[in-house]
């Protein structure tokens, strides 16, 4: 692959684009688009509006982390400057550019599908810039910024039928990505176990919100639990590796593997409000994250 071409794909981090596609399938099947008798059926949905809002959420993710490396430029070249703007391989202004353009793409295709879905476009867009300008430098304020950027993605995702009594599950994504931001802040030096410990209480609290949550307003069965489990051991398993060598190389995997799991938590989301089918679709993503994890940084 061409090195400048490899080096713009990697501002974007596709590995993580599948799990932002993924937030939106578990928001429409939460919302009842999905809802249908049988195991393996296949729901009748209208393609074009659910292409849009996938594809608007994979962009307003790539622009976010675009812009995030833009803002982070100073800090990339003392600690990170492999990375593509501080090593020149991508210029800092082509970047931004970049970055803005796929955010205001991802708003304007959420508006094709709804006002409503596009006016929470909007708020999401601004929750990103918000983060990658100014919030993740605070310890608290910065993690809660990324989980609600997480927590809107998935209401765009349950917008498209209007369905916002569903909004409690917002709370999910907020809570699971603060955990993992919060691990995220020993990347570089490691010496982080106080934070991995509130991880690890804040994972358990999301994995009993999902079972609350399910109690009271699905209607699937519990095949949900399979999927939950698995979540449960991805990002336990290397959560405790990191607490018990607490250096820097394997919090990034703890990092990693929070990031991608969230595949695995929409798929238990999207499971008891439509089927298992709709889960093993959702499931589906998360080979390719590990496929893309591969062959571009996941942070």
């Amino acid at each position: 692959m061409n090195p400048r071409l490899k080096a713009y794909l990697q501002l974007c981090r596709p590995a993580n684009l599948p799990t932002a596609a993924a937030d939106i399938l578990a928001g429409m099947a939460i919302s009842g688009l999905f809802a249908i008798d049988g195991v393996f059926q296949l729901p009748q949905v209208a393609v074009l509006p659910f292409v849009l809002l996938v594809v608007a959420s994979v962009f307003l993710y790539a622009g976010g982390v675009v812009l995030n490396d833009v803002f982070d430029i100073e800090i990339d070249r003392v600690e990170r400057p492999e990375r593509p703007i501080p090593s020149g391989v991508v210029p800092l202004g082509k970047a931004r550019s970049l970055g803005f353009v796929l955010l205001t793409v991802g708003i304007g295709l959420a508006f094709l599908v709804k006002i409503t879905s596009g006016t929470i476009a909007i708020f999401l867009a601004l929750a990103i810039l918000s983060y990658d300008k100014f919030a993740k430098h605070h310890p608290i304020m910065g993690p809660l910024n990324m989980g609600i950027c997480r927590g809107l993605n998935l209401l765009m995702g349950i917008s498209i039928l209007g369905a916002f009594h569903y909004w409690p599950y917002v709370l999910l994504p907020i809570v699971f990505i603060f955990a993992v931001t919060m691990i995220s802040r020993g990347e570089v030096h490691g010496k982080n176990k106080g934070n991995i410990l509130l991880a690890g209480l804040l994972y358990g609290m999301v994995i009993a919100g999902v079972v609350f949550l399910h109690m009271f307003y699905a209607e699937g069965d519990l095949w949900y639990l399979l999927f939950l489990l698995t979540f449960a051991l991805m990002v336990f398993r290397p959560l405790v590796r990191a607490y018990r060598d607490n250096t820097p190389a394997h919090i990034k995997n703890a990092v990693k593997s929070g990031v991608l799991s969230i595949v695995l938590l929409d798929a238990s989301l999207a499971v008891a409000h439509a089927n298992l089918l709709i889960g093993l679709l959702i499931l589906l993503l998360l080979p390719l994250s590990i496929f893309l994890a591969k062959q571009f940084a996941v942070t």
